[in-house]
């Protein structure tokens, strides 16, 4: 939190006497609309718990607390334990993370930028990066979860909230999801979807349209391990999306007829 007008990070202590950490923020963000997003996340939750398939996978849209005091101006609770996505995988530095230590022979993440923006055949440039930029997201699980129990739970944890907030988020037109506006739990490998101001499509509307549904990228889907996409991952979106859809009342009241 280096810049002027960035957030502030501060801690306070609670009635309860414990310390606790928050971000205040003031600015162009409205955090209303965050504090919206939050109580929908919260409401789909209590919908997947009280369904069976959805309640023995566990799955559940991890949340946090925004308190707006202005349109402009609040605090959010600081998800501890966490690490942005971007900075695992690049580092602060872009050099410095998980595809710096095991992309040996790849591509740093500039001249991956560099490549594409020179070329006039951005899906030829795509195709050949790729070939030299490898996901290395696997490698979070190896680090962090030497027991193969828990390696295997925490790989399990973290495609279930894949795929439940990439539904959910899909269902709310949220975009602006890039690594950094993603974070994932150091001890759970659950993921934490933070900056929830571009929603309801609006990131159809940005100089560069956001087309794709939710972030769905190799690295992504590299730490969901040899199946990829099918089998849980699969699963667990047809699940969120079935109890959204047979709960519509209750999201969306004002889009349902009455006659």
């Amino acid at each position: 939190m280096n810049r002027i007008n960035a957030p502030k990070v501060i801690e306070c202590f609670g009635s309860d006497g414990n310390k606790y950490r928050q971000l205040a923020k003031s600015g162009n963000d409205d955090l209303r609309q965050d504090a919206v997003m939050e109580q929908f996340f919260s409401l789909v939750n209590t919908f997947l718990q009280n369904h069976r398939d959805t309640s023995q996978r566990r799955l559940r849209i991890r949340t946090y607390k925004v308190v707006p005091f202005t349109p402009s101006a609040g605090v959010v609770e600081w998800v501890n334990g966490t690490v942005p996505l971007g900075d695992y995988l690049l580092g602060s530095t872009r050099i410095s993370g998980a595809h710096g230590r095991y992309g040996t022979g790849d591509w740093t993440y500039l001249q991956c930028r560099e490549y594409l923006m020179s070329e006039k055949d951005k899906r030829r440039a795509f195709l050949k990066i790729c070939n030299n930029f490898r996901p290395v997201m696997h490698h979070f699980f190896l680090e962090r979860f030497l027991l193969p129990a828990d390696w295997f739970q925490s790989r399990l944890a973290y495609t279930r909230s894949v795929a439940a907030s990439s539904m959910v988020g899909y269902i709310v037109g949220l975009g602006d999801r890039h690594s950094m506006n993603i974070l994932i739990d150091q001890d759970t490998a659950e993921v934490v979807h933070i900056d929830l101001g571009v929603a309801f499509e609006q990131g159809l509307m940005l100089k560069t349209p956001e087309r794709v549904p939710f972030r769905l990228t190799r690295d992504i889907i590299d730490g969901m391990g040899v199946t990829g996409v099918e089998g849980v991952f699969r699963r667990c979106c047809e699940k969120t999306l079935s109890v959204i859809n047979n709960n519509n009342i209750a999201f969306f009241p004002k889009q349902v007829g009455v006659g």
